[in-house]
Parts: structure tokens; sequence; C-alpha cells
């Protein structure tokens, strides 16, 4: 870090805390030419992740959309919205990944919420995977059935 007061581009941290909400570090830094001691802060840079819609557009990712959508699938359930929407988040952020789609974001969400809870799962599901009719949905909610049987027995 250079010294503001000389230049020097050599300095060594005395004292270092966070800020109140964990976000970011204060740092007390002592120039190693002259020193004068001076404060800075870190923040965490968030890599902006590319989401390519189906109609091949891209737009920043916007978690309020992602909030929404999870917001709806879980009225009235005991699921909390809020932490899955931040998983989600998390794990994109994590992947380092430039750009994602739609449909791995859907997914990741799908996944989230049938652990969580079914009928929260079931809703996400008929709006994302666009149920055309009733035999559609009946066999997505016996491969829901399908599968916790399976882990019934295991």
């Amino acid at each position: 870090m250079k010294c503001p007061s000389c230049g020097f581009p050599d300095s060594k941290v005395v004292d270092s805390r966070p800020i109140e909400d964990g976000s970011s570090i204060r740092r007390r830094r002592e120039c190693a030419s002259c020193g004068k001691r001076f404060t800075t802060f870190e923040v965490i840079d968030h890599i902006q992740v590319l989401v390519c819609k189906k109609d091949g557009t891209k737009e920043l990712f916007d978690r309020s959309k992602l909030l929404s959508g999870l917001m709806k699938a879980c009225q009235k359930r005991p699921v909390n919205a809020e932490q899955i929407a931040s998983e989600i988040e998390s794990e994109l952020q994590n992947s380092l990944r430039p750009e994602v789609t739609t449909t791995e974001i859907g997914e990741l969400a799908m996944r989230k919420l049938k652990s969580a809870d079914a009928v929260a799962y079931v809703r996400f599901a008929s709006v994302y995977r666009e149920f055309k009719d009733v035999e559609t949905f009946m066999e997505e909610l016996r491969g829901l059935q399908t599968g916790s049987e399976q882990e019934e027995q295991a």
C-alpha cells in the first residue's frame, strides 16, 4: 500500500479489525520509509454474474428477481425464501463463472426447494417448467413421490 505522505510503495499492517457489519476490514498501516501511520479500508469485491436468458439476451444477476419467484413458491410454507436466495447467490459468486444461464439458476432453485419443502418445490416447478396440462403436473408429482419413497427405503 502506497504511503499517502511520502509515496513509498511499502507499508506494514499495525492493526486490523472488521467493521460493524463484517463486510469490510479497517487496517492501520505504517510506512516503511517515513514511519507515518495511515488507515485503509478493504471491502469484498463481488464478481458481477451475467445471466444468459432463453432469448439470448444477457443481464446482470438480480437477486430480487430470484427472491420474488422463491417467495411466491414459499408463500404460507415453513421455508425461508431469503435464505435459499442467499445460498443460490453465494453458489453463483463462488463458482467464479462470469456467465450463468437462467436454466442453471432455475435448476439450482428447484434442487434447494426440493430438499426444503415439497409443496414449495411443486409450486416453483409448475411455473419454471411451464406445465401445459394436468398430466405433466401429475408426472412431476409422481416423480416427487417416487423419490421420497426411495429415500424412506434407504
